[in-house]
């Protein structure tokens, strides 16, 4: 199964892409939010991304659908999970970022939800049932335009407690007692994502 390619941009059209790797050609379907960010790339450039491989007794045909993050995959397969929202479906909702979508389900916001392409009030209801409360890690994503730019530790220390202080629950010292835990068993962490999987990692413990 594939799960990541890597090579150059051979074609760009409106949902879909071919990428050369190691002389074959992968087309790649392109959710809304992945092809506006790969815009300013030129053919023969290169290109990297996480690949969600679909394929079905119903649809033998093999399908590749790119992300840039892996945590955009993982959403993703979130997302399907909903009844009615297949890969198809689920491609061509993604118009607005995963972080602003996991934000709107954690808040409830189905006008926000109604506004994804193909997605109506029935659908979006479903949406809430399923995801709420699974999408916080999902919230703190960054944008993948500025997939090297550091954070100071204390910034993204903050994003994760507001997160579990404001959607999750927690109190304020208890959240502050969970993220220095979290810390003190991984000091290599240095992204929110990272060490909001790390808060809960040392929970299940």
């Amino acid at each position: 199964m594939i799960g990541y390619l890597e090579g150059k941009l051979l074609k760009k059209e409106k949902d879909r892409i071919l990428l050369l790797v190691n002389q074959v050609g992968y087309e790649i379907l392109l959710p809304a939010i992945v092809r506006e960010s790969i815009d300013s790339k030129k053919i023969g450039e290169e290109l990297a991304l996480h690949i969600y491989y679909h394929q079905t007794e119903r649809q033998p045909k093999p399908t590749l659908i790119g992300f840039n993050l892996e945590a955009e995959r993982e959403f993703f397969r979130y997302f399907i999970s909903v009844e009615d929202i297949g890969p198809m479906k689920a491609v061509q909702a993604l118009t607005v970022s995963v972080r602003d979508l996991a934000r709107a389900i954690e808040s409830r916001d189905t006008a926000y939800l109604k506004r994804l392409k193909g997605i109506g009030n029935r659908t979006a209801q479903k949406i809430l049932a399923t995801l709420e409360g699974k999408m916080a890690k999902f919230a703190l994503i960054r944008g993948a335009e500025k997939p090297t730019e550091a954070v100071p530790l204390e910034d993204f220390k903050e994003r994760v407690h507001d997160v579990m202080v404001k959607q999750l629950g927690h109190k304020a010292r208890e959240a502050k007692e969970m993220i220095a835990a979290a810390l003190k068993r991984n000091s290599n962490i240095n992204t929110a994502e990272d060490l909001f999987e790390e808060v809960y990692r040392g929970e299940a413990i």
